[in-house]
């Protein structure tokens, strides 16, 4: 993999699951990671504690996400935070994994369901990214996390997946507008993985058995399996890739 050392990265939702995963995976690297939290600031600091016990640099950001003006609000305390910390001013990698999910089918969710599911998904990584180019230096990454469900039907996550496919479409029309700048932006789309999100699906060994049937490998996807190829999209090794939406379910929609 390619050394991310004087990289600055911003993961956002990076207190537990996948996002730890890759600000952990991103700070073994060498990169200086802003680990992102919206209100769980104890799992947050947990993140940083094991990023810091490993001899790599983070520091955390609390905030919300998916209102008014609160993209704007998480960069103004970036800003903050990677000046106290000392770094020089800027962006390198921007990964985003900040997410929300209301399960249910067409005639089951409700309008606050759908527009806090596009909220969180959908517009919050649109203007992360505006205010993140004000910042981002030419060369810079965008990973955008999505979905299966965007190329595999599943009506009981209706709003999440009309979500997360307006985030693939995102991706495949930055690639070709910040092409000009280096800056290459790419979806990565996990399966079943085990995190906390997860947990009532893995309770029992027939559960996990169902699950791990999804995938090729017969088992059930870990955070670092999706932060390890995050990892290969911040680094130079992946400059000629761009606009792709990365299938990362462990061969589960073959």
């Amino acid at each position: 993999m390619g050394d991310l050392n004087g990289k600055t990265a911003l993961v956002t939702g990076s207190s537990r699951g996948i996002g730890r995963a890759i600000a952990q995976r991103l700070a073994r690297d060498g990169a200086l990671v802003a680990v992102h939290y919206g209100s769980n600031d104890t799992a947050a600091k947990e993140t940083l504690e094991t990023i810091r016990a490993a001899g790599g640099q983070a520091f955390t950001i609390g905030a919300e996400l998916g209102g008014s003006g609160d993209a704007e609000a998480l960069f103004a305390a970036f800003d903050t935070e990677l000046a106290a910390y000392g770094a020089e001013p800027g962006l390198d990698i921007l990964v985003n994994n900040a997410a929300t999910r209301f399960r249910g089918r067409m005639a089951e969710v409700t309008e606050e369901e759908f527009d806090r599911t596009i909220a969180i998904n959908i517009k919050a990584p649109f203007f992360l990214i505006q205010h993140g180019l004000r910042r981002m230096r030419d060369g810079g990454r965008i990973i955008n996390i999505s979905s299966a469900v965007t190329r595999t039907a599943y009506p009981r996550q209706i709003a999440y997946s009309v979500a997360k496919g307006g985030l693939d479409t995102l991706t495949l029309t930055l690639a070709k507008d910040l092409g000009e700048r280096g800056i290459t932006v790419n979806t990565l789309a996990p399966g079943w993985v085990e995190t906390h999100v997860t947990a009532a699906r893995t309770a029992t060994p027939e559960e996990r058995a169902a699950l791990a049937a999804y995938s090729v490998f017969n088992r059930v996807g870990q955070p670092a399996d999706i932060a390890d190829v995050a990892a290969f999209l911040a680094s130079d090794d992946s400059r000629w890739i761009t606009g792709q939406r990365i299938d990362v379910t462990g061969g589960s929609t073959l």
